[in-house]
């Protein structure tokens, strides 16, 4: 009796070895992407310019983002899908002493790590979102409605005050973006080159302190 042939491993080994590689690629595309379009603008960034400081040809940027506007929309859709990943943490049965504390501390670290693409979409949004707004009406639309529902739940609850479930996401956006859209007049004023991780411990404290207060949550 003839044996099986055994599954080809190493061609699957292969494939996901690809796979990752694509990944790779891509996320090192963006995350260079972010930086030059933050410094130079849209208008001021080439693919040949991404492509010299990624150090890859430029046929292989144009391999993953056919277009620089491509490549552009790819940076603004990663970061508000980010964003909108951590909005999607909070649900009802969480209580919003520790929901609203791990959002705020994550949206804080965010701003340290992803500082480029944060004032890429300032900038975007700034200039009346033309690259973005159909996403802005409906993927981010979505998740606000379902993130206002959850604060709503959680006042039906009487676990927080009946504050505005719209405003306070307004504000938990802008107050936790501000670390990574005005860093450098937070660095001025601080008398710093850049903002250490204390800095980022401190302003997750504080805003986690001020937000848990202002809403009526006790925050122990």
């Amino acid at each position: 009796m003839s044996k099986r042939p055994a599954p080809n491993v190493k061609s699957k080994s292969n494939r996901r070895s690809l796979a990752q590689v694509r990944q790779d690629n891509s996320e090192h595309i963006l995350r260079v992407a972010e930086r030059l379009f933050s410094e130079r603008g849209y208008s001021g960034t080439t693919i040949m310019a991404i492509a010299e400081e990624a150090c890859l040809p430029k046929a292989n940027i144009l391999y993953y983002f056919h277009t620089k506007e491509a490549l552009y929309q790819g940076v603004l859709s990663n970061i508000l899908k980010i964003w909108m990943l951590s909005m999607n943490d909070m649900t009802p049965e969480q209580h919003p002493r520790d929901a609203l504390r791990d959002y705020i501390i994550k949206k804080i670290r965010q701003s340290k790590e992803y500082p480029h693409a944060s004032r890429i979409f300032a900038a975007e949004v700034l200039h009346g979102a033309p690259f973005l707004r159909k996403q802005l009406e409906t993927d981010l639309k979505e998740q606000f409605d379902k993130t206002c529902d959850v604060f709503r739940q959680w006042i039906a609850k009487k676990w927080m005050d009946p504050v505005h479930p719209e405003h306070l996401m307004f504000m938990l956006w802008s107050s936790t973006q501000a670390y990574a859209d005005v860093q450098v007049q937070s660095c001025i004023l601080l008398n710093k080159s850049e903002l250490d991780d204390q800095d980022y411990n401190d302003g997750a404290d504080f805003l986690v302190r001020m937000v848990l207060k202002g809403c009526g949550i006790n925050p122990v």
